[in-house]
């Protein structure tokens, strides 16, 4: 699909209900070393469902959900309805439609490596306030030898395999140098049978719903979580990286 931000039409709702969440311990990150809280307007970028957004919330700050694709911009809408200090906007990373200068935070979760690194700089920058901050932070998974999580792995090789990880060069180009810090905090999510078809289901290169290959990916699925689950569940195990920092000035 030649545009992105159209990869995730038909997988919203899997997204909503079997992505991970993030640990708390980002928020106190942010609250403690950046000075998140009720006085802060978070940019959230590429927002998806709401998820980042709604731990962002529990700090009392604003959160402007920045969301290009319609179906996952609803879906974050009706997840967080009722949010006072939430709402979503139609935009892109690139070009958000923020006005200059209007928020404390520009934040992306699991959304970056969509990004053109160059053209962010300068929409980022336009939209921070001085000293603004930038946070970038991604759920992935960690890797094992054997048992769930290698066995887990080798399906999503198999039938998602153009799986694109965030590249440092381009983090250093949006924040303008080598001038972020990173954090790690363990996460995990234990899903039940149909969780765990529904998690790879939200992968942006899974074969789509109702198509063959789909259902050989839900019978190898249904096969592993026979072999691994303990009382009618399985867990995947995750290392959350946060980048954050001020960006550098733009000359």
């Amino acid at each position: 699909m030649a545009d992105s931000t159209q990869r995730f039409s038909i997988r919203a709702e899997a997204y909503s209900r079997y992505r991970p969440t993030y640990p708390r311990e980002v928020l106190e990150l942010l609250q403690k070393e950046c000075g998140l809280g009720v006085c802060s307007t978070v940019a959230d970028i590429g927002s998806g469902t709401g998820l980042l957004a709604e731990l962002l919330l529990h700090s009392g700050c604003e959160v402007i959900a920045v969301e290009p694709n319609r179906e996952m911009r609803e879906a974050g809408q009706r997840y967080l309805a009722g949010r006072t200090r939430f709402r979503g906007v139609d935009g892109r990373a690139e070009a958000t439609g923020l006005p200059d200068h209007s928020v404390d935070f520009v934040t992306a979760a699991q959304a970056f490596h969509w990004f053109d690194p160059t053209l962010v700089r300068v929409e980022f920058a336009r939209i921070l306030k001085p000293e603004g901050w930038l946070v970038l932070t991604w759920n992935e998974r960690t890797h094992a030898e054997t048992g769930f999580q290698a066995d887990y792995d080798a399906i999503t090789l198999r039938f998602a395999p153009d799986f694109t990880r965030a590249l440092e060069e381009n983090i250093d180009i949006a924040f303008g140098g080598r001038v972020w810090q990173l954090r790690r905090f363990p996460n995990q999510q234990r899903l039940d049978r149909e969780g765990l078809v529904g998690r790879l289901s939200s992968t942006s290169y899974a074969p789509a719903p109702g198509t063959p290959d789909h259902d050989t990916m839900e019978h190898e699925l249904d096969r592993l979580f026979d072999r691994h689950q303990q009382d009618g569940i399985v867990t995947l195990v995750y290392e959350t990286s946060v980048y954050y920092g001020r960006p550098a000035k733009i000359q």
